[in-house]
């Protein structure tokens, strides 16, 4: 994606959430048993790569770049964004790019593209340019244009379907055959119209008073790597096959009118010997699970997998997103395990057991996934299987209900670290999901994804454990509750206090200023129900500084492993269930 929304308050909601493209794509993909591998964005330059689930483990070495080349490389609107991987021994890369506009640029948009290859460095022993891998596929609003030809021929080449006669004028076909930085890669024949400028809302070229021409600047090419120069990771050419590219589709989508351009999209068909034929971890379990003490995995890794004392093995159901998505975890280690791996005696016979609240209740099927904490990403999977568990009864604890319960909205929204591509490992909230012009896309159908099926539980500690009740005071401008009001209003409906009453804002006035008091049920509320981060606290900063004081004193953060996805620092143990 190009272009996308990055004002400023949009940007800012996109860092704390996942962005709602992403959010999109998941909703669409997940039901065909596509799963996120990697994302990564700069402003408006978005690039996610999906994959099939039983493809996880042979995708490795995953690694993500960015280069702005905007305002002498200051600024993010034009640029780069990369995500390179290994796919079963074969080092691939996606570049995505926004190249600068307008017809003169051609030499600007040559130089941004050279500055791009040179920037792009990644760390391993192989493929550290972005030419250096064995297939790269480049893409984008690469933002090159018809020379030469006026308006009126343009057009009338593109109404009397004669495209034949603009691709000798197209600047990227000439620079293919002109620029050194382009030679090697390959693009299929331009049979569908240009994809700007048109009008939005319709299929007319831009009628403005600019009367921009029709030009091809969406694009997708690829390039494999010279024989020369060798195939795959081992710096030679390997012995058994060659790596070849079919282009089965490349097409545009007249049918989209949200935006000036049209979306454009190519198949590929690619041919390679696999160089891997196992994954680094193999799980082994029971085709169902009746009883919790069935819940045994056993596993297997790899002679050379480099372990961590942070991997763990994720319960997923069929369906899910993206690596983190999962219903439950257990740290993948055992001290038998351990032991046994320090000796190097034996690499199989480890297994590990999900306890009995950590498993969800009644029918449905689900996977398991080893995630390796090295590589941040699934190093194995399971097919399959069938979890057939009782339900809770009514009354039980509110982990075994939370599995059950339609109404409760057992979401979490985690803010996302630093430089963090992976999605929260929290069930995102669905009023969050939704691009705002999603009703635009017309014959567009979202099927149910894993979540809309059932309710899953996240084992993420915050929703065990209710917010102190010293919370101060939260103001709020008049002004602003016309339609903050509301919308809180809804959000309290139908949300369950930690007593298990319902909650209902209560506003006291005061010198023209409206505020929640402390003691209110609103206060109180877990935050997971107002739809603000777990624990977030709103408080003046000699009450905050004289609160983790007190917290200090009374150990209130036992140093204990939390989650997967928290720091590799302190935190508290899933019972006693907060999250710093």
């Amino acid at each position: 994606l190009q272009e996308v929304n990055s004002k400023i308050n949009k940007r800012l909601k996109d860092a704390l959430f996942t962005d709602q493209w992403s959010e999109l794509f998941m909703d669409v993909l997940s039901p065909f048993h596509f799963i996120l591998v990697s994302t990564v964005r700069m402003q408006g330059v978005i690039l996610l790569v999906f994959a099939k689930y039983y493809h996880l483990p042979f995708l490795q070495d995953i690694q993500t770049d960015c280069t702005r080349t905007g305002l002498g490389g200051y600024w993010g609107n034009k640029g780069g964004v990369s995500v390179r991987l290994s796919i079963f021994g074969h080092m691939v890369c996606f570049l995505n790019c926004h190249l600068p506009a307008h017809l003169e640029k051609a030499e600007q948009r040559k130089e941004d593209f050279a500055t791009i290859l040179h920037m792009q460095q990644f760390e391993g022993p192989v493929a550290n340019g972005i030419l250096d891998h064995d297939l790269v596929f480049w893409f984008g609003d690469l933002n090159f244009r018809i020379e030469s030809l006026d308006i009126c021929f343009v057009k009338y080449a593109i109404d009397s379907n004669v495209l034949s006669q603009l691709w000798e004028k197209d600047q990227l076909n000439i620079a293919k055959s002109t620029w050194p930085v382009l030679r090697g890669f390959q693009e299929g024949p331009l049979n569908f119209p240009p994809t700007f400028k048109f009008d939005v809302g319709t299929n007319k070229y831009d009628s403005s008073a600019k009367k921009r021409k029709p030009a091809w600047t969406d694009r997708i090419l690829w390039k494999i790597k010279p024989p020369g120069k060798g195939l795959g990771t081992g710096g030679h050419q390997p012995t058994q096959g060659v790596l070849t590219v079919s282009q089965l589709c490349y097409c545009s989508h007249m049918e989209y009118t949200v935006s000036d351009h049209k979306p454009v999209a190519a198949i590929f068909a690619v041919q390679f010997a696999s160089k891997v034929d196992k994954p680094l971890v193999e799980i082994y379990v029971a085709d169902e699970w009746n009883r919790p003490e069935q819940a045994v995995v056993r596993y297997k890794m790899a002679v050379g997998f480099h372990r961590s004392s942070w991997d763990w093995i994720g319960l997923y159901r069929v369906g899910f997103r993206h690596p983190k998505d999962y219903v439950s975890y257990v740290w993948a280690r055992s001290d038998d395990g351990e032991r046994c791996l320090e000796k190097q005696l034996c690499v199989s016979g480890l297994q590990v057991m999900f306890s009995e609240e950590a498993l969800p209740k009644g029918n449905g099927e689900y996977i398991l996934g080893y995630y390796s904490n090295a590589s941040s990403s699934i190093a194995g999977v399971t097919e399959p299987f069938q979890i057939s568990l009782p339900r809770s009864e009514e009354g039980s604890s509110s982990t075994d209900s939370s599995g059950s319960s339609s109404e409760e909205d057992d979401s979490t929204l985690v803010l996302l670290a630093p430089k963090s591509r992976s999605p929260s490992p929290g069930k995102m909230k669905r009023h969050r999901s939704r691009s705002p012009s999603l009703a635009k896309f017309q014959g567009l159908i979202l099927r149910p994804s894993s979540r809309d099926r059932g309710t899953s539980r996240s084992p993420s500690p915050q929703s065990r454990r209710s917010l102190p009740k010293n919370i101060p005071t939260i103001h709020l401008p008049q002004g602003e509750l016309g339609h903050r009001g509301v919308k809180s209003k809804e959000l309290g409906q139908g949300a369950e206090s930690p007593e298990g009453s319902s909650f209902y804002q209560t506003l006291q006035e005061q010198g023209g200023l409206r505020c929640v008091s402390a003691d209110s049920s609103l206060a109180r509320a877990d935050p997971r129900n107002l739809g603000l981060l777990p624990a977030l606290r709103l408080e003046m900063i000699d009450q905050a500084l004289g609160w983790r004081r007190e917290s200090a004193d009374q150990s209130y953060y036992p140093c204990r492993r939390m989650s997967p996805t928290s720091p590799a620092g302190c935190g508290t143990s899933p019972k006693e269930g907060y999250s710093p």
